[in-house]
């Protein structure tokens, strides 16, 4: 389980659970190779009677197929759309005004569509406010949390959109969203052990996307990986998934395959993992393995049992 959820981060639920009341449409800005789990189950909370469009950002680097099969997947629940873009490709993005009116229904002549734009750090969001706006409005970057107030501005189409600042939720309890997450870079790389999040990422590219990872990194084979058991049990009980033995290949043993070829042999034979990591994880971030996606509708674990002290939101103490 990973946590973490600054001050600044706190500050900003409460901010957009003011504002909300005021808000016609929501924006949510999601990873289009990963949007289950750059879904902030704390907003969907937030926004839960509001419409909401999801914006599949970095469609250009996602799985075309599974990308559609996401559409489908949102575009099926009430009060939903989704629409999966290249958040620098002008002509896509003015089609964000025309589904905000129709979300939004009936709304005053005399007044814009009001529209808050929400998501995860490092999804997409700042940029894709200056595309809609046409000029520099938010401050953009490859650090997460780089926007660190609400900004609002007006764009074309009679919208008026708050820009928020990206919010993780206090916990990330289910395992695989939290890798995920790390592959992409939404959690600063110090969050979680960087040598680990490239191995279980190498076996979930062997699984997913075997012909891509074996090409890019002239791989001879991809190691199958058997576990006793799928599970491992901690000191302190909880259950922690083998995310090697889920996927059915050694990440490990690819990750140092990849590490021998891309620099990181050391003296002695010795290999160097975390130059691995680095080399992978860079790739994959900027799409030079190809056009993927880390996860589909089916991946998406049931809803947990849930008692009301157990509530996903903080206080606002």
């Amino acid at each position: 389980m990973l946590g973490w959820f600054p001050g600044h981060m706190n500050k900003a639920r409460r901010q957009i659970k003011d504002a909300l009341p005021e808000i016609d449409v929501v924006i949510e800005v999601l990873d289009a190779r990963l949007p289950y789990s750059s879904a902030n189950p704390m907003l969907a909370e937030l926004t839960r009677h509001k419409p909401v469009l999801k914006i599949l950002s970095r469609a250009d680097l996602a799985d075309p197929e599974r990308t559609a099969e996401w559409v489908a997947f949102f575009d099926a629940q009430e009060d939903t759309r989704a629409l999966a873009i290249t958040t620098t490709n002008t002509r896509e993005l003015k089609k964000i005004p025309t589904l905000c009116h129709e979300l939004a229904g009936a709304v005053r002549a005399d007044r814009d569509v009001r529209v808050m734009v929400m998501g995860i750090p490092n999804v997409g969001k700042s940029t894709l406010i200056n595309g809609l706006a046409g000029r520099k409005i938010a401050k953009t970057g490859n650090e997460p949390a780089v926007t660190k107030r609400q900004q609002k501005v007006r764009i074309d189409g009679r919208v008026a959109l708050i820009d928020t600042p990206g919010v993780l939720w206090p916990k990330i309890e289910d395992q695989a969203s939290a890798y995920r997450l790390a592959a992409s870079g939404a959690i600063r790389d110090t969050a979680i052990e960087y040598t680990d999040v490239a191995i279980v990422t190498s076996a979930e590219l062997a699984k997913r996307y075997p012909q891509e990872l074996t090409a890019r990194y002239k791989l001879k084979a991809l190691p199958t990986y058997e576990a006793p058991v799928a599970f491992e049990v901690d000191a302190d009980g909880p259950k922690k998934p083998d995310f090697l033995a889920i996927a059915g290949f050694d990440g490990h043993a690819i990750l140092k395959e990849i590490a021998g070829k891309r620099g990181g042999l050391r003296a002695g034979g010795a290999v160097d993992l975390h130059r691995g990591a680095e080399v992978l994880l860079h790739e994959l971030r900027d799409g030079k393995l190809g056009r993927v996606t880390l996860e589909i509708p089916s991946d998406i674990p049931p809803p947990p049992l849930q008692n009301d002290e157990d509530s996903p939101l903080p206080s606002d103490a």
